[in-house]
């Protein structure tokens, strides 16, 4: 296995972020994991390492600027930072009377605010070498708002704001910066959970294979962004099952 750089990984969660940490790690980056309640990584942080993977998992609480700033560091000290993934989720759905300020707030903290600061602080690392990527994970609420989603879709935006804005000036830098839209429903126990709760277990079992997104697909879709050459760079892409009616 060819032995490449490091790749920060924060929301390195069961599906989407670990799937992301194991095809960059597939492909011979150390992969730097961390999420809140860190300890929740260590399957993944050994799945990698039987495989023949370089991967350590950490506690992290995105909306701390020391500790994002310590975790960018940590990752650089093992080797030179090539890649920083944003992937912290934070989606909710309240009744707009009904969405406090405790709600709105913390909603913006894990995904704008955080996402700002992994940014910044991947940008201060790559900066000198002039090259390096920084990517985002968006969602259907990133381009619009709807039903209960006062809070998450301001966050989203935000966040997408934020990135556009760093593209447009890391770019010239050497640095890709870019967006990913995930609008579809990820295939988890969680979505499957609410499936058979709104619409029953029959709903549940009609699904077909490719009904739901692929948490392994979203990797590969990362991957693909990071080996795009710079004359062809992508900013924003949006993914979606191809029977997903948008």
């Amino acid at each position: 296995m060819e032995s490449r750089g490091s790749v920060a990984v924060i929301g390195a969660g069961d599906y989407i972020g670990g799937a992301i940490a194991r095809r960059f790690a597939q492909e011979g980056f150390a992969v730097h994991a961390g999420r809140r309640n860190g300890e929740k990584l260590e399957p993944l942080v050994e799945e990698i390492r039987a495989a023949g993977g370089r991967c350590s998992g950490h506690s992290l609480d995105a909306r701390q600027e020391d500790g994002v700033a310590g975790f960018m560091q940590a990752a650089e000290a093992e080797a030179p930072l090539d890649a920083c993934i944003f992937n912290v989720g934070a989606n909710v759905q309240f009744p707009f009377a009904e969405t406090t300020e405790r709600v709105f707030r913390k909603v913006w903290e894990m995904a704008c605010y955080s996402g700002f600061l992994a940014g910044r602080e991947a940008a201060r690392l790559m900066l000198p070498r002039g090259k390096g990527a920084i990517f985002f994970t968006g969602a259907t609420a990133s381009l619009r708002g709807g039903i209960g989603y006062a809070a998450f879709a301001s966050a989203k935006m935000g966040l997408r704001a934020v990135a556009e804005s760093a593209a447009r000036e890391l770019g010239p830098k050497g640095i890709h910066v870019a967006h990913l839209v995930i609008d579809s429903s990820v295939d988890t126990l969680w979505v499957r959970e609410i499936i058979r709760e709104r619409r029953g277990q029959a709903a549940l079992d009609a699904l077909e294979p490719d009904q739901l997104m692929r948490p392994e697909a979203i990797a590969d879709a990362y991957w693909t962004l990071y080996n795009q050459p710079r004359d062809a760079w992508t900013f924003e892409q949006v993914i979606r099952p191809g029977r997903e009616p948008w």
